[in-house]
Parts: C-alpha cells; structure tokens; sequence
C-alpha cells in the first residue's frame, strides 16, 4: 500500500542522455523489492537495495520509505516521459540488476541490445530517430539536427527546464568501441534486408492465427453469459517430432497439404546430406550454424561495398512497385560504368518527377552474400571451369560465412549444393601453441621460407601436418622438414644416377626374368603406390608425406638400395643382374615422380626431366604410372623378404657394436653366422650365398642350431655371431675373400670379380 503525498516518479540512471528521446520503457525485476520514498514534496520509486545509495548521490538527506512493492506488481502502469507527451509503460526484464544505477532501466530498443530484445518481448518497434550519419532526424522533436555525441548537455538542459533531473554527475566509465579504428560506437536498430529461409510457412500462419482467436472467442462467451471461469496455464501440447512447433489438428481434406512450401532453410538442411565434409566434423558445424540463422540478415551499414540496389517510399517505407526492373537498369549502369555509378546516381534518371518520393537505399551487401554467388559470378561463366566444384577449401570460420553462403545461394538459385565436397583447415600457430601475431613478434613469413629453405620445403610442411587442427611451425619445425625434404631428394638422386646409360626402350626386362629382390621392390611400390593415390582421394595429406618418408628410410634406403649398389657396381653392364635393378629402379622412379608432384612440384618437375626415356606431357598431366606386376604364386612374396629385412637389422645391430669394439672396421670386413631354428635356418639358406649381399658381408653362413658365442637377437630363433673375415680385401669389390689374388692376371680381384671382368659374369637369382 502506497503512503505519502504527491507525485510517484520512477527513477532511472543513463550514462547516455542522448537515448532519453527514444525512451519507450522502463524496465524493472519482477523479483527485485522495490520502494516508495518521500522525498520533499514527491515520491521516488527505485529498488530497495540501491535507494540509500541513490539519496547519498543526490544530496537529500530527509526521505522515508512510504511503500514496498515486487518488481512484478509494477508491470504495466504508465509513466510520462521526461520531456516528451508519450506514455511509458513500465516492464519486466531479467537484464535489470542491482549492481548500480537504481534497479529501473530506460528502455529505446533503437539504442541496445538488450533494451531491443525485450521491447521485442513486449511489442516494442523500433522509431528510427538517427540517421546514417548520428545525427537525429528532422522529425525529432527538440534535438532534430544534433549529433548524438554533441547532444547531452541539451538533453540535460532540457531536463531540467521539465523538472525531471535528479542529479547529474559526470563519470569516466568503459564504452565499446569499434576494434579496427579504436572510435567510440553508438547501438542503433535500423531497417534491414534479410533472405527469408521460411518463406511461406503455413504451418506458422496458422498458428499464429489460432493462437489470435482464443482471446475473440474468450470474449463472445462471457458477452453470452456462457463463460464460467477462465485462467492462463502452462500444459503440454502436441508438437511435429521433426520441427518441434505445436500442431493444431483439422480434419479437412487439405491435411496432407505441405506446409512449408518454398521452405529454402528445409532445402538447404537437406543438401548438407549431399556433401562430403572434410574432415568429418564440419558436417556437424554446418548444420550447427544454420540451425542458429534462421534467416540471414544481407545488409550492412557500411560507405563500402556492392550496394543495395533498391528504392523504398519515404513515407511507406514500401519497396518501388517496379522494383526488379529498376534493379536491372542499375546493373546495366554498374556494368558499363562501375560501381560508383550507383553512389552517383540521381534517382530522377530513372523515373522523373516520382524521384521525389522515393529514397535510394545506401546499405550495401553482407560480403559472404558477394563470395557466396562465386559459383554463378565464376564457376558457371567460365567455359573451363564446371559446375558444382568438386571442392571448396578454407579455414574452420567460413562455415559461418563462404561455406554456408553459397549453400543458401545456390539452393535457392540452382535447388544443388555448389561443392561437391568441403574442406576445412586449421590455423596457424607457432611451436607453443600461440596464435600468430606481428604484435607478439612470432609470425614467420612464408617468403622468408621460400627464401632460405625453398618453396618446396614449404609446400612440404603443409603436407605434413594434420590440418584438421591447429598447425603448428617454427624455425625448428621446418628445420626437420628440410631434412627430411633432402631425404626425399636424395633417394631421387640415388634412383636416377643409377640409371645412368639405362634405356627403357630396350634394357628394361620383363618381370618374370627380373631377380627376386627387384620384383618384391616393384610390387611394394606398387602397394604403396595404392595407399597413396588413395590418401590424396580423401586428402590425407600428412599420411602421403609420412608413407613416402618411411619409404625412403626404411623400404628403399634401410633395405633395397642398400642391397643392391654391389650388384650396380659390380657386375657386367649388360648383365641380368644389374639391368634387372635397374629396370626395377625405372619404374619406382617413374612411379614417385608422380606421387610427390602436387606436394614437391619443382622437385618432381627436375626429376621428370632426368627420367630416360620419352614423356609426351609435364609429370603434373601424367597418370598414375602402371607398375609391373606377376601374380603371388610366382613370387616369394611380402612375407618372406619382411622376414628377410628383420634378419637384415638383426645382423646389422650386432656388427654395428663388433665396430664399436674394434673387432670389424665395417661390415664388409665381418663374416657372419646366423644360428637359426630349423624353420628358419630352413627359408634363410633358400639364398645361399647370395645371403652375404643381403646382410652387406665378407662371408654368411647358417647354422641350424645353437652357435657358441652368438648373440640373442629380437628375431625369434635367431642368434648372430660376428667375427672378422678371414683373407684378403678385393681392390674391386672391397669384400675380403680367401681367394684373392688366385688369377695371375688379376691379382688384387677376387674370384667373383675375376668372373665379372675376364668371364661370362656371375649369375645371381634372388639378390
């Protein structure tokens, strides 16, 4: 129960006068407890936790509280605006607080973000009073004209000469500001053009219509007596399980109508179906951010841009009657002319005296709505490009812009998504996870790699990282990248200057009379070669350069090109055994020139120019090279040159600690035992004495059984013993051989060279 005598004012705080003129509101908790207080001859309402604070700012030091109320049972009464002749309901809003100011909110929904979503609530419109310029409009009553920053002292003056000032201080305090130019911003609702995305949805209409009768209805039965009792309650209601909104049931024959026809947000919901997205969680991005943007607001309030080309009545607001024509006319302008033809335009150019009653729209389009027609604008007014592309690709924020853009665009242009597939990628930070920034000084320009590493290295990198996430580099990252980088090219030039006096065309052998070793090396180039064509089809970049360093280490430099630079070297030019290592190095040269050319393009280019033979294209125009292949039946196969290789570590652990004993210089100075189980000993001694040029030895030799002073190796059943080879070291070879020196002629050879450079050559199998 309200005490006192005179008038009941409601107390607000601004820290902005200049929204005093589009005020509509006041706001108030309607669980805050709020208070009448006497104060003279008035009475002020505020909330009651913020009352003494309010009295000690103002000076009055005689006041008494002559009423308590909820925030709640203040809804709905009317105020007197402080200087204008307009009613001013009071409301409710979760925003208000009690953390300053009085516990009661000026409302202008033109001027905040939380002022416009209540007066939402509420039925509030917007009134426009500011201009593109922040300056109010002619039709403001008392400040038509004023800046709205230069505008507060009249504001307060104004105040006063109403009586309506309680006390007024001047305080320093936050505002936001805009991040580009650091200049203060002003809040202001102003018309925009949005693309509806549930255009026509009946289903919403009549709901909406229903939901308008109950209260028409309500009022005809107690107008015929017929209304008992009426109340407001809360209850469950039927909702569609794919929509979510009420249902009203109606048995009409119009029930399987649809009812949302023209429903472009629906189509679009549905196209994301049909399209691949790279990597898989974009999908869910996606449909996140059109869930969240039910219609898409396209313009913007900028002095830059491609604009709006529209004319609206200066009284209605309504578009021109002829408005499409007109938009084709302005086209036609900006096409011959440029875009300023429309920043230049008098409106009189295009329909006369009329001009006076429209005004030309100064908004300008939303940027993703200008990349987001790429697909028309580009891809389908080129003859050399297709439509839909087979990818987009960008950074993980454009399924907020480009990505869903063009979806929206070309769903309601084309009724197809425009992309066949998305990718996204991450950002770049630096070796501590920090996102880079001149400011922090830890950016590296990618012109200083190319500069210092070569682009190469760079493009190497970026294949290297799983771009899903945040990709990290530093000085240190692309220092390991260039070694493996040379890695890589060193393996090339390991394969070509082999091939030194190799003509395809006539010295290259057919698989079935190639050596063992040499066929196991096609084939699992050939497999590799699977794994990566199918890596670069799902982009799994990061895995083509992991497979492709691996095999440079492990397959090709720990193993193959190891073994067989004693059969290039010392054979016969023309023999089997060396054109069928040569033969096999052609086609994994031909094969990798490929694989690294959209990674290491100027790499792959210098080898393909290297390669004998003739190529009637570049090597980025090239196909997938079609590697030889004998069926399994004819090969040892995969497993027993896997098993063949871990005996190869094996042995080369142990003679890699006899070096660091002293006992051998290198390998070729070690004779090797290998102690083997039976099953082993069985499949190792298929090699014979080829066995000494898979393990790079003097002398090789199995034993089925336990050798006494072998070494346990991680092989199961298998044990090594190492010792320095008996005899003499051949001046050809280097291998040391007890039958060096036997040929007169050839005294420093051993018999094997001896053969090689006087005989028919030695004959070779396996290695």
């Amino acid at each position: 129960e309200l005490q006192g005598s005179g008038d009941v004012s409601v107390v607000i705080w601004t820290t902005t006068p200049w929204t005093l003129p589009a005020s509509q509101a006041v706001t108030v908790h309607a669980e805050l407890d709020y208070v009448a207080v006497q104060a003279g001859s008035e009475r002020l309402l505020m909330a009651e936790a913020l009352y003494e604070g309010v009295m000690a700012r103002a000076g009055i030091e005689e006041y008494e509280i002559v009423g308590r109320c909820k925030g709640e049972a203040l809804n709905g009464l009317q105020l007197q605006h402080p200087f204008y002749e307009r009613q001013l309901p009071v409301i409710l809003g979760e925003h208000v607080t009690t953390d300053a100011g009085t516990g009661c909110v000026h409302t202008a929904p033109d001027h905040g973000v939380d002022d416009f979503n209540v007066g939402q609530k509420n039925g509030l419109e917007t009134l426009n009073y500011v201009d593109d310029h922040g300056v109010y409009r002619d039709s403001v009553e008392l400040f038509a004209g004023d800046h709205v920053y230069k505008v507060d002292e009249k504001v307060l003056a104004t105040l006063e000469e109403k009586g309506s000032l309680l006390h007024k201080t001047k305080i320093t305090h936050s505002y936001p500001h805009c991040w580009r130019t650091k200049t203060p911003l002003i809040f202001r609702a102003t018309p925009q053009w949005f693309v509806s995305m549930t255009k026509n949805d009946l289903r919403g209409d009549v709901k909406q219509a229903v939901d308008k009768v109950d209260e028409k209805v309500l009022a005809t039965l107690e107008e015929k007596g017929s209304l008992l009792h009426k109340t407001k309650i809360t209850h469950s209601y039927p909702h569609c399980w794919r929509t979510k909104t009420p249902l009203i049931f109606r048995a009409t024959p119009q029930w399987f109508v649809s009812m949302t026809k023209n429903d472009l947000r629906g189509d679009v919901k549905q196209a994301v179906d049909k399209v691949q997205w790279i990597p898989d969680w974009g999908r869910a991005r996606i449909d996140s951010m059109l869930d969240s943007s039910p219609d898409w607001c396209i313009s913007r309030q900028r002095t830059w841009g491609v604009p709006i080309a529209l004319f609206v009545h200066k009284e209605t607001q309504e578009l021109h009657p002829d408005t499409a024509q007109l938009i084709e006319r302005v086209a036609k302008k900006v096409e011959a002319e440029g875009m300023d033809a429309w920043f230049e335009l008098d409106s009189a150019e295009l329909f006369g005296d009329e001009a006076a009653l429209y005004s030309k729209v100064t908004d300008t389009l939303d940027v993703w709505f200008d990349s987001g027609v790429t697909h028309y604008a580009v891809l389908e007014q080129r003859d050399e490009l297709q439509f839909p592309a087979d990818l987009y690709l960008e950074g993980s924020d454009q399924h907020r812009g480009w990505f869903q853009s063009s979806l929206k665009t070309s769903m309601a242009m084309n009724n197809v998504p425009p992309y066949k597939a998305v990718l996204t990628h991450g950002f770049t930070v630096d070796e501590n996870g920090h996102k880079m920034s001149k400011s922090l000084g830890n950016v590296i320009p990618p012109q200083k790699v190319v500069n210092e590493l070569g682009a190469d290295v760079l493009r190497l990198w970026v294949a290297s990282v799983d771009f899903s996430g945040e990709i990290a580099v530093s000085d240190e990252i692309l220092k390991r990248t260039a070694d493996s980088y040379r890695r890589i090219r060193n393996t090339a030039r390991f394969l070509l200057s082999n091939l030194h006096g190799f003509d395809p065309a006539k010295d290259a052998l057919q698989p079935e009379a190639m050596l063992s070793l040499d066929r196991y090396a096609v084939e699992r180039a050939a497999q590799l070669q699977e794994e990566i064509v199918a890596a670069y089809d799902s982009y799994n970049f990061h895995l083509i350069y992991q497979k492709l360093h691996n095999y440079c280490v492990v397959d090709l430099g720990g193993f193959y090109l190891d073994i067989i630079k004693d059969r290039q070297y010392t054979t016969q030019e023309n023999s089997v055994a060396r054109r069928s290592a040569q033969t096999a190095l052609y086609h994994i040269i031909e094969a990798f020139a490929r694989w690294i050319a959209p990674i290491l393009s100027f790499t792959a280019d210098e080898i393909w120019a290297q390669i004998p033979g003739e190529h009637g294209c570049p090597v980025f125009a090239a196909q997938w090279y079609e590697l030889p292949r004998l069926p399994a039946s004819v090969e040892k196969g995969d497993s027993y040159w896997s098993l063949v290789a871990q005996v190869k570590n094996a042995v080369n652990k142990v003679i890699e600690a006899k070096r660091a004993e002293g006992v051998v210089g290198g390998s070729l100075q070690a004779a090797v035992t290998l102690g083997c189980d039976q099953e082993l000993a069985e499949r190792i001694n298929e090699l014979g004495d080829e066995l000494r040029f898979i393990l790079i030895a003097s002398k090789a030799q199995v034993v089925a059984g336990v050798v006494d002073g072998a070494e346990e190796t991680e092989v199961e059943g298998l044990s090594v013993l190492v010792e320095k080879a008996a005899g003499e070291k051949c001046a050809r070879c280097w291998h040391v051989r007890e039958d060096v020196g036997a040929s007169a002629e050839h005294e420093e050879l051993c018999g094997r060279c001896v053969e090689n450079v006087a005989g028919d050559g030695e004959q070779r199998l396996f290695a």
